[in-house]
């Protein structure tokens, strides 16, 4: 049986969308344990009481100091404990992170852990990180961002050689910001199967590829993509609705519309890991439906099914990752 603490106060539909996700994912071989308040109607779920609640305006770090029994940093202890194998929420990002930290620690070895985000790019799944646990990184971060993105898109997405790509301005070695140079000869210099540099534009196209970053730009690029592909899916349906013809049309695109909308749509990964910490860590969308509520817990079972943390620890925990002392993220 697989235990998931899942933060109930976090998103922004409120504690009943959360649970209604939950209860849809329970199975007997996963087990949601919801967190909240000891009046929540957890629909016959197991309940750990945790009457505080982090906003989403709090400062992260004094929100987890100043509230230790909020749902959020709770959900992270019983992890810890071992009274959960995983914990997913959709609260605060920032706050996430540093009870994650704080509850979980990072895996010997790793200076910064980094939010793992599938791709659906159309050749097949890629993976970038960071996308939004370290606003500012260093190059030899990055490089850790590459092992743990390599392990994570051969357990999670059953990618059999994944490529390792630097997002950058352009495909050439000479292009980009100190950052992306300096970066780009560690990775060329490592035993990391670098393919290169690669672009914003290519980051639905190719599939099978760790994309590394750091955290601002990663998280700028993933909100891109998300208003994107919202915005062209809500204008072509509008279109599609506006005429009689265009609706005939409609008919028969459905079926690949569908397939598309289904590929492209973010609550079918329903969040994000948080790599590098001792503990296995989700992090979902702050506007997160029932649905992809329920594809979190997944996402979470499957990572412990696929002992995520005990291989990152054995991969990632060796000299080939010393780069100096741990940092605190700090996260946008």
């Amino acid at each position: 049986m697989i235990r998931v603490a899942v933060d109930a106060m976090g998103g922004d539909r409120g504690p009943e969308e959360i649970v209604a996700g939950a209860l849809a994912a329970a199975t007997d071989t996963v087990k949601p344990i919801v967190l909240g308040p000891k009046d929540l109607d957890t629909q016959g779920l197991e309940l750990i009481e945790a009457p505080d609640v982090i906003a989403m305006e709090e400062k992260p770090t004094e929100a987890v100091r100043s509230k230790p029994r909020s749902s959020l940093v709770t959900a992270c202890r019983a992890v810890a404990e071992g009274r959960a194998d995983a914990v997913v929420s959709a609260g605060n990002t920032g706050a996430m992170l540093a009870a994650s930290l704080l509850e979980l620690r990072r895996i010997q070895g790793v200076r910064r852990p980094a939010i793992a985000v599938t791709i659906p790019a159309r050749e097949g799944p890629s993976v970038l990180l960071d996308a939004g646990a370290n606003a500012d990184a260093r190059p030899e971060d990055l490089v850790q961002f590459a092992h743990m993105g390599v392990v994570f898109a051969e357990q999670i997405l059953a990618v059999a050689r994944p490529r390792v790509r630097l997002l950058s301005i352009g495909e050439e070695p000479e292009k980009g910001n100190h950052l992306t140079l300096e970066a780009h000869a560690l990775l060329s210099a490592s035993d990391l199967p670098f393919a290169g540099n690669t672009e914003g534009r290519d980051l639905l196209t190719a599939g099978g590829d760790v994309v590394v970053t750091d955290g601002f730009t990663g998280n700028v690029a993933l909100k891109l993509l998300e208003g994107t592909i919202t915005s062209l899916l809500g204008a072509l349906r509008e279109e599609i609705t506006a005429t009689a013809l265009g609706k005939l049309g409609g008919l028969l695109i459905r079926p690949g519309g569908r397939k598309l909308r289904e590929r492209l749509d973010p609550d079918a990964y329903g969040g994000a890991y948080l790599l590098g910490l001792r503990g296995l860590a989700v992090i979902a969308h702050g506007n997160s439906s029932q649905r992809a509520i329920t594809n979190a817990i997944r996402l979470a079972a499957r990572g412990v099914e696929n002992d995520v943390v005990g291989r990152l620890t054995e991969n990632l925990g060796g000299s080939v990752l010393a780069s100096g002392p741990s940092a605190t993220p700090t996260p946008t």
